[in-house]
């Protein structure tokens, strides 16, 4: 898997946009800028689903805090538009379609049964943080969004919001 500190391959994507478009993204045109790139195993699960609607319905809040938020699979953008149209309802995100499974194997989640583990980046042209769970737990859009807002401020973060000194050793 792709560690902290490992700079983000120039991989492309075709990504299903949320007006409706299929268009090719490259990894590469968002160097410089934060970006959240997010793995889901596959379409048409319930877990895969609240995912990306958590992931969705943050989005203006990452977009306020100067992120772009990226979802991926190995299912098909035609997958990823059939998801949409049959049940996901409109997602506010591009969803990349992983067919070659390039950007998976890039970044180290590619499981045994071809499908992505769930996994988080957090990125600004080098991986900052990266978090990882089995096919069967899913994870928080807005513990991301505490990561990212942590990473950006560059300050040591103590957990939950919690605040105040460390103790002293006698």
């Amino acid at each position: 898997m792709v560690s902290i500190g490992t700079a983000v391959p120039a991989v492309s994507c075709d990504a299903y946009q949320p007006d409706g478009r299929i268009e090719a993204i490259s990894l590469a045109n968002y160097r410089g800028r934060w970006l959240v790139l997010f793995f889901w195993p596959l379409d048409f699960t319930f877990a895969c689903a609240t995912e990306i609607r958590a992931y969705s319905d943050l989005s203006h809040d990452f977009d306020i805090s100067g992120a772009v938020v990226l979802g991926a699979s190995v299912d098909s953008v035609h997958a990823h538009r059939a998801g949409v149209r049959q049940g996901l309802g409109a997602v506010r995100l591009p969803m990349l379609g992983d067919v070659s499974h390039s950007l998976a194997q890039h970044f180290g989640v590619l499981a045994d049964s071809g499908a992505a583990i769930r996994a988080t980046f957090i990125i600004k042209g080098r991986v900052a943080s990266v978090a990882a769970n089995d096919l069967n737990v899913g994870r928080s859009a807005r513990e991301t969004l505490r990561l990212l807002h942590t990473q950006q401020s560059s300050e040591i973060a103590a957990c939950e919001g919690q605040s105040g000194t460390a103790p002293v050793a006698d």
